[in-house]
């Protein structure tokens, strides 16, 4: 786990820190596969900006992405730039949009919020290419590798009856 201590950085209203630190990157779990940055530790450009009513924080990094494709279930890479703010307010009063939920005990958590922001950032459907073909629904061959078709048609035998009135007609 990444975190930056606060303490050691003090601003006053309207002065920025910038830093280049190091963010280990926690494996994702997607739709039950396991999706895993290589390398497991990034640079990232941290920016801490004080206002009068709070803290802004802001992360940018660019991470690469390894995991099974949803369609044929061979090796997805994808190189994913992330950029995420995060506000913190002097007072927070009780309102939870205030609230900077990596922030505890002046210590902002980089990890956890990286991998919020990888999670987010993730297209729809994670494929190992655009035109990735998949794999067959009746064998389960790879399509990309071994583009077929099956002569037979295979019918579910519950459909047998909406066959027989579809020859009727």
């Amino acid at each position: 786990m990444t975190s930056f201590d606060l303490r050691a950085v003090k601003l006053r209203s309207g002065d920025e820190f910038r830093d280049e630190v190091v963010v280990a990157i926690a494996p994702l779990e997607l739709g039950g596969q396991r999706y895993i940055a290589v390398p497991d530790e990034v640079p990232a450009e941290l920016v801490i900006q004080r206002a009068s009513t709070g803290t802004v924080f802001e992360l940018r990094l660019t991470v690469r992405l390894h995991g099974p494709c949803v369609r044929c279930l061979t090796d997805a890479v994808l190189e994913l730039p992330i950029h995420g703010t995060e506000y913190q307010a002097t007072r927070p009063e009780g309102v939870e949009e205030l609230v900077n939920a990596y922030l505890a005990d002046d210590r902002l958590d980089l990890s956890a919020w990286a991998r919020d922001l990888v999670a987010v950032t993730l297209p729809e459907k994670i494929l190992c290419r655009s035109d990735c073909a998949g794999l067959c629904p009746t064998c389960g061959r790879d399509l990309n590798l071994e583009p077929h078709q099956h002569e037979e048609e295979i019918v579910d035998s519950r459909w047998s009856a909406l066959a027989e009135l579809r020859d009727e007609l």
